[in-house]
């Protein structure tokens, strides 16, 4: 039988490419430039669905106790009803919409002693997750937590009201990440939308917007310098300046 020669064994294994484990072992880095932006998956049609549908609900473009279907929102959004229905399946999760069995879906009532119990959870869970984040984040990370800083004054500077909240949904998407603790995840889900709609209902009539972006970006810059107390500190400052404006907004016997 006859041997391959070992030059032609080397050569034909220095044309495989190489693996992950290969770049990690040899410190190389995957392409970068159009072949790593190729890799940038769109997101799904669900995601779209419930980013518009949410937005919609939260900045009150569609009112507590409207009724909506899915066929509705599917020709109102351009996106199929199954996208549609999974959206919808996502924000009964969050008790932003009520799904009611041969009826259709209903968008939630908002209610003064809901939102204030909602708080009382919101406080135990969000301080663990800024000083995660303070303590976990990375380099890029820290760099856009002192980024959206800088966004919740110009916001507020501008009056704009939707550049706030969307600025508000980065910074609570971003604490997540940061945290490093899928647990999270599912707590701060469930309770950021009613607390956002809440506000964008209220904040009118007290001219709110200066003061949580302020709270918002002392809290932002606090995670950017890794400062695990000043975070917790300028997280309860921030929850006891929410609990205060829900209470102001009208006479509860909570």
């Amino acid at each position: 039988m006859t041997k391959v020669p070992a030059a032609k064994t080397t050569r034909s294994a220095a044309r495989k490419p190489a693996t992950a484990r290969d770049q990690a072992n040899t410190g190389s880095r995957p392409a970068s430039g159009s072949a790593a932006k190729a890799d940038i998956k769109p997101p799904s049609l669900t995601s779209q669905a419930y980013e518009r549908i949410e937005e919609m609900i939260v900045t009150l473009e569609l009112r507590p106790g409207t009724a909506v279907s899915e066929a509705e929102l599917s020709a109102r959004l351009g996106i199929g009803r199954t996208p549609v229905r999974e959206a919808l399946q996502r924000l009964a999760r969050e008790h932003l919409v009520l799904i009611l069995p041969q009826r259709g879906v209903l968008v939630s009532e908002i209610d003064i002693k809901r939102q204030l119990r909602l708080l009382e959870v919101r406080r135990e869970v969000e301080r663990l997750v800024a000083r995660f984040a303070a303590r976990r984040a990375s380099d890029a990370e820290r760099k856009r937590f002192t980024e959206l800083a800088k966004e919740f004054v110009a916001s507020a500077r501008s009056g704009d009201q939707a550049r706030f909240m969307r600025a508000d949904k980065a910074f609570n998407e971003l604490s997540i990440l940061a945290a490093r603790n899928e647990f999270a995840v599912g707590a701060m889900g469930l309770m950021h939308g009613l607390s956002r709609r809440f506000w964008f209902l209220h904040h009118r009539q007290s001219g709110d917007i200066q003061v949580m972006a302020e709270l918002h970006g002392r809290l932002a810059r606090a995670i950017a310098d890794a400062d695990e107390e000043g975070a917790a500190q300028a997280l309860d400052a921030l929850i006891d300046h929410n609990e205060a404006f829900t209470r102001s907004t009208v006479s509860t016997d909570f």
